[in-house]
């Protein structure tokens, strides 16, 4: 669809947005009303609507929430319920604005696991847009760096990470990735594969010991 020819509220039928501040998101005055209110607006039914507002507050683990203002919640629970009222209009394509970046690091670890869990369990293709590339780029099969407005790279992760322009543009390559073409220069004996994290530069690290 061209978005420059269809109205929002069609494109909203295929496309969830969750924005970088769920503040500026959420308004209701309780996580169920926020969680139903595009399914209203999408002309749903009650009994539908019931039933997938329970959906998406289960599967983002806020049921218990639902009564809640969600102005009287964390960060974190805040981006479940911003997260949990796209989900429930089930959209093709869920495209999230750096929806970590008021998160500690461990609460942002928690949200991308939600997401991909979604990207995995559901088929729902995830646009993400994120400069945290430590703790998303794991779950990326697919990235597009841009400079100044214009596509940079584009292509599989490990391929356009281990770019060394990508890191010359200023890209925050993630620790693993920068760690492993060290070792490498080094003569370190490591398989053309490139890490994404933490745990699979250990694991490699660990397989390299042994042999």
């Amino acid at each position: 669809m061209d978005a420059a020819r269809h109205p929002t509220y069609e494109m909203a039928k295929h496309v969830g947005l969750v924005f970088q501040n769920p503040e500026n998101q959420l308004f209701a005055l309780s996580v169920e009303k926020d969680v139903a209110f595009g399914l209203e607006n999408l002309g749903f039914n009650r009994e539908e609507m019931r039933k997938r507002v329970d959906w998406a507050l289960n599967l983002t683990g806020i049921y218990d929430l639902r009564d809640r203002s969600p102005h009287e919640m964390s960060g974190g629970q805040q981006q479940r319920v911003a997260i949990a009222a796209v989900l429930a209009m089930q959209p093709e394509i869920i495209v999230l604005d750096e929806p970590t970046s008021f998160l500690d690091p461990l609460s942002a670890q928690r949200i991308f696991e939600v997401i991909h869990d979604f990207n995995e369990s559901l088929g729902i293709t995830v646009i993400l847009v994120e400069h945290r590339l430590d703790l998303t780029a794991k779950y990326a099969n697919h990235i597009i760096i841009m400079d100044q407005g214009k596509v940079r790279f584009d292509g599989d992760t490990r391929e356009v990470l281990n770019n060394e322009e990508t890191r010359l543009i200023g890209v925050g390559i993630p620790k693993a990735t920068l760690l492993y073409e060290l070792l490498k220069k080094e003569g370190a004996n490591l398989p053309n594969i490139t890490p994404l994290s933490s745990e699979e530069m250990a694991k490699m690290l660990q397989e390299a010991l042994k042999n």
